[in-house]
């Protein structure tokens, strides 16, 4: 059986299945977070998204709770449904089993043990397969895990909030609030959905954050923390490793123990004073890795090995250069606030005025006095 005709309710219940597979959004480890929607007869009858941890999967999921209901009816599944034995069986047998009559796929998964299998099994068993539905806000929402696959790397997103004279903050201040609670709040919303948050060991020592979710209720999906850290300057007493047993904490060291431009004060710099903070830190439960902290791409390399498909960049203004200059963000959300900084301003490393060539205008956004502008890399 050849690409089916998309329908014109296949838009409605693709968008459905795309607002689903949000739910678990940096919540099902190496797996991607998946929306499936079983529809009979214009009635959703079935739905699920991949569970926490990354199994089951949406499909079996939605197909148990439709039952019978399912055999003649059509499935909608943001990614094609998986073709190979893993730890669980594939995803195309379970919609074959249950008899469905056809399978509309908003996004090809590049995995090369799926990419166009899952289709072909499923088209070799008589089921009709129409895919690309919604293609676009597919893909957006399977950011992390295609990028993951295609790249061998992380999503990496770069959060900044500029005040109204261009700064992201004060020298010698620590953190200053530059936007309102209803922007802050957006921002929780997004290192939940992510896998990892990263800042440099300046902004470390002087805002002493804690880099979790603070939102009730989304606290378990706070991200794994990281830190740019080459020689190993983050404070014993600072929050983040007096909560490292409780969410990770990742140290960035350098291998040679060289500052390489570190946006932070004083260091240590004697291979006895590196391995003793080393052994200090790993026993409070942060883990250091030594990989150049200031070659992003070997780093991210290394991110991608551990799972982790999302990153979110939120610190520092030479740690937003390093990742502009290395080509290694996807997607700018730039906040601006109404706050005036004035004397002793950190200059934001990016203005409104100034977004790299090759990032498209996705969208601006109003939370209370604040504004987002939202940009997205083209290729």
């Amino acid at each position: 059986m050849g690409e089916g005709i998309a329908r014109p309710e296949d838009e409605r219940f693709m968008a459905a299945a795309i607002r689903l597979s949000r739910w678990h959004t940096g919540q099902t480890s190496t797996n991607p977070s998946v929306g499936c929607v079983i529809v009979r007869d214009g009635v959703i009858v079935g739905r699920a998204v991949t569970a926490h941890g990354g199994r089951p999967h949406a499909e079996p999921q939605a197909l148990a709770e439709a039952g019978e209901l399912a055999r003649g009816a059509t499935a909608y599944v943001t990614l094609e449904p998986c073709s190979h034995h893993g730890k669980t069986p594939p995803c195309a047998e379970a919609l074959i089993a249950y008899g469905v009559g056809r399978v509309v796929i908003s996004v090809t998964d590049p995995d090369i043990r799926v990419s166009g299998r899952g289709i072909s099994m499923l088209r070799d068993a008589g089921i009709e397969v129409t895919t690309g539905v919604l293609e676009e806000q597919g893909r957006q929402s399977l950011a992390g895990y295609l990028t993951r696959q295609t790249k061998n790397r992380p999503y990496v997103t770069l959060k900044l909030a500029v005040s109204a004279d261009g700064m992201i903050g004060r020298k010698g201040v620590g953190q200053v609030a530059i936007t309102g609670p209803e922007a802050r709040a957006q921002v929780q919303a997004l290192r939940a959905e992510t896998d990892a948050i990263l800042v440099g060991i300046g902004t470390a020592i002087s805002d002493d954050p804690l880099l979790t979710v603070r939102t009730p209720g989304l606290e378990v999906q706070s991200p794994v923390r990281i830190v740019l850290d080459p020689m190993l300057a983050l404070p014993l007493t600072s929050k983040l490793v007096e909560t490292a047993r409780e969410v990770p904490v990742i140290v960035v060291a350098s291998e040679d123990g060289s500052p390489l431009g570190t946006e932070g004060g004083n260091t240590p710099t004697e291979p006895a004073a590196i391995d003793s903070r080393h052994a200090a830190l790993e026993a409070a439960g942060v883990e250091v890795l030594y990989c150049n902290p200031y070659h992003p791409e070997v780093l991210l390399l290394a991110l991608a090995t551990r799972g982790i498909s999302s990153l979110l960049v939120e610190g520092g203004a030479k740690t937003a250069k390093l990742f502009l200059e290395a080509g290694l963000v996807d997607r700018i959300q730039l906040y601006q606030g109404p706050v005036v900084i004035g004397d002793g301003g950190i200059e934001s490393p990016l203005q409104p005025t100034d977004i790299p060539s090759g990032f498209a205008h996705r969208g601006t956004y109003i939370f209370g006095a604040d504004r987002l502008d939202e940009y997205e890399r083209e290729n």
